[in-house]
C-alpha cells in the first residue's frame, strides 16, 4: 500500500512570526517592565530629568513621564500599551503620568512572578480587580475634609511642580499664578470652565521668577503695518474669520483691457472695494482688527492711515481666545456690521521682547481668558516650565471639579495597600494572592519616592508601615538632600483625588490587559 504525503498547511501568510503561551507573556511583561522602569527615577519631587535626543538632533530635557514616553521611539506592543496609560492620564486629569506608569509596571513583574507560581492569568485579572476596587474604597476614606480655598490650591499647585524644573521658591510664586488664573475664568464651578481659557505663551530672556499673569490673550503676532499704533486703550475689537482682499471669482474668467480708461477703471474698482473694508470697520468704530485669514497690503495701509490696528493669519485657537476675552463674534462678513459684533477691552498694547513683538489684549468686557507669560533663561527652561504649568493648571481644576483632595507624598498609596491586605484575608482562594500582590505593587510608589529621596527604600517602607498603623498617615518629605517621614498634610503636600483614581483604574486596566494576552501574530 503505497504511502500517503503529507501537504503541510500554511494558515499564516509566509513571514508571519507567532509568539504563543508563557514565551508571549514573557515577552509582553518584560517589555512593559522595561517602559515602566524608564520613568521611574523621574518620580517626585527629588526625581532626575531625561534627556531625549531624536534622530535630527533636537533635545528634550524633562521628568514629565507622559513626555519621556511619547518621545521615546517604542515599537513593542505592549510596551505601547503603557505609553497610552500614561497619555490617558494626562488627558484625563493632567499629572499622576509616572505614577500610572510606574504601576503598571509593578502589577505586570508581580503577575510575572504569580504566573511562575502556576497561577492561571485569569486568577490574576480576577484578583487585580478586586484590588482596584478595595483601593478605590480605600481613596474615598482618605479625602480630606477641608474647603478648597485659595491657599488649599496652591498647595495642590505647588505638589504637582515641585521637582520639575521650577525650583521650590518658584513653584511658591508660579502656584499663586495658577490658582489666581483658575479662580478668574472658573466662576462659581457651574461647570463653564472651559481649559483653552487658561493659556500658555512662553519667552527667554528673563529669569522664571518674572513670569506673569495677564488677565486676558497674549498673541505672539505683530501690526500687518509699522504705521499702526503700538497701544490703543479702552479699544473695540472686531474678530474676523474672512480675508481682507480682493475677492476672486470662483470660476476661470479672462478679461481684454483694451485702453487706459478701462485699466484705470479696474485698478479704481479694486482700490474701492479695499478701500471699503478700512471704511466699514472705520465707521463702525473699530479700534482693534484680529484676522484669521490674510489682509492686503493696500488695506492694511488704509487701516494705518484711520488709526486701526490690525493682525492677520491668527491661529483659531487664538480667535476663540479672543472672542471669549472680549465679547465678540466671529465674523465671516462686514455687511450690516453692528455693535453687538464687536468686543471690548481695555487696552491692546505692542511688546517687544528681544526680537519679537508680542500683542497683550488685556481687560477683556468678557473676562473668560487669561494667559500665564512665561519666562525663562533658555528654551529647554521654559519648555519645561510649560508643562510644569499645563500640569499645575489641570490638577487645580481636577481638585475643584473631580472630588477633592487627598494626602501626597506616597501617603494614600500607603493607605490603599495596607486596606487592601486587610480585606484579602478575607477572600478565598488562589485570587488571594494576586489581591496581595496588588498590595505590593502599590507600595512600590512610596518605596520608589524613597529611594529618589536618598532614603534606604527598606527602611522607609516599615517606618510608612509603623506611623500609618500609630497615626492613620504617613508619606516621605523631601528635607534638604534626603527625605524623612512624616504627615504632608501639615507640609502642604496635597494630590487631587482625580490623580490617584485615574491612576488605579488605567494601570490595572492596562495590566490586566497585556497578562491576558497568550499569543501574539506578527505580519512581515
Amino acid at each position: 500500500m503505497a504511502s500517503r504525503m503529507q501537504q503541510p498547511l500554511y494558515i499564516l501568510a509566509e513571514g508571519t512570526n507567532r509568539t504563543h503561551g508563557r514565551s508571549a507573556q514573557d515577552s509582553n511583561i518584560r517589555a512593559g517592565k522595561a517602559v515602566a522602569e524608564a520613568v521611574r527615577t523621574t518620580l517626585g519631587p527629588r526625581g532626575m530629568d531625561k534627556m531625549l535626543v531624536d534622530s535630527s538632533g533636537e533635545v528634550v530635557i524633562t521628568n514629565d513621564g507622559a513626555t519621556i514616553l511619547q518621545k521615546m521611539d517604542i515599537e513593542h506592543p505592549a510596551a505601547q500599551m503603557i505609553v497610552e496609560v500614561s497619555q490617558t492620564q494626562e488627558e484625563e486629569v493632567g499629572d499622576g503620568t509616572t505614577t500610572a506608569a510606574v504601576l503598571t509596571g509593578e502589577l505586570l513583574a508581580h503577575a510575572e512572578d504569580l504566573l511562575d507560581d502556576d497561577l492561571h492569568p485569569t486568577v490574576i485579572v480576577e484578583g487585580y480587580t478586586e484590588a482596584a476596587r478595595i483601593a478605590q474604597d480605600a481613596i474615598d476614606e482618605m479625602v480630606l475634609d477641608v474647603a478648597l480655598d485659595d491657599d488649599l490650591l496652591r498647595k495642590v499647585a505647588e505638589s504637582s511642580m515641585t521637582g520639575k524644573g521650577t525650583g521650590d521658591v518658584t513653584a511658591d510664586v508660579l502656584a499663586k499664578h495658577v490658582v489666581k488664573a483658575v479662580q478668574m475664568v472658573h466662576g462659581d464651578g457651574d461647570g463653564t470652565f472651559h481649559r483653552d481659557d487658561v493659556r500658555v505663551l512662553t519667552r527667554t530672556g528673563a529669569s522664571s521668577s518674572a513670569t506673569e499673569l495677564v488677565e486676558g490673550v497674549v498673541l505672539d503676532k505683530e501690526p500687518v503695518n509699522e504705521n499702526m499704533p503700538r497701544s490703543v486703550a479702552d479699544a473695540t475689537v472686531a474678530v474676523l474669520d474672512m480675508k481682507l482682499d480682493v475677492r476672486k471669482s470662483e470660476v476661470d474668467t479672462e478679461y481684454n483691457i483694451t485702453s487706459v480708461d478701462q485699466l484705470t477703471a479696474a485698478i479704481d474698482a479694486e482700490d474701492s472695494e479695499l478701500r471699503g473694508y478700512a471704511k466699514a470697520l472705520s465707521d463702525a468704530g473699530v479700534d482693534v482688527v484680529f484676522c484669521t485669514k490674510s489682509i492686503d497690503d493696500r488695506v492694511a495701509g488704509f487701516l494705518a492711515d484711520a488709526g486701526i490696528l490690525a493682525f492677520k493669519s491668527v491661529k483659531k485657537s487664538d480667535a476663540r481666545a479672543l472672542a471669549r476675552a472680549t465679547g465678540a463674534k466671529r465674523l465671516g462678513s462686514l455687511s450690516d456690521l453692528d455693535e453687538s459684533d464687536l468686543g471690548r477691552v481695555d487696552s491692546v498694547s505692542i511688546r517687544s521682547f528681544g526680537d519679537d513683538d508680542l500683542a497683550f489684549v488685556e481687560g477683556g468686557a468678557a473676562a473668560k481668558a487669561v494667559t500665564l507669560f512665561l519666562r525663562g533663561g533658555t528654551e529647554h527652561v521654559v519648555d519645561e516650565l510649560e508643562r510644569a504649568i499645563e500640569d499645575a493648571v489641570d490638577v487645580v481644576v481636577a481638585a475643584i471639579d473631580k472630588g477633592g483632595v487627598v494626602p501626597g507624598a506616597g501617603a494614600t498609596e500607603i493607605a490603599i495597600a495596607d486596606r487592601i491586605r486587610s480585606e484579602a484575608a478575607g477572600i478565598e482562594g488562589r485570587k488571594q494572592l494576586a489581591v496581595e500582590a496588588y498590595a505590593d505593587a502599590v507600595e512600590a510608589l512610596p518605596r520608589t519616592l524613597a529611594e529618589n529621596t536618598g532614603m534606604d527604600p527598606i527602611d522607609a517602607l516599615v517606618d510608612l508601615r509603623a506611623r500609618y498603623e500609630n497615626e492613620g498617615i504617613a508619606g516621605i518629605i523631601s528635607s534638604g538632600r534626603t527625605g524623612e517621614i512624616g504627615d504632608p498634610v501639615e507640609l502642604g503636600v496635597i494630590d487631587p483625588v482625580a490623580v490617584k483614581r485615574e491612576a488605579i483604574e488605567s494601570a490595572t486596566e492596562a495590566a490586566t490587559m497585556i497578562v491576558r494576552i497568550d499569543d501574539v501574530i506578527a505580519a512581515k
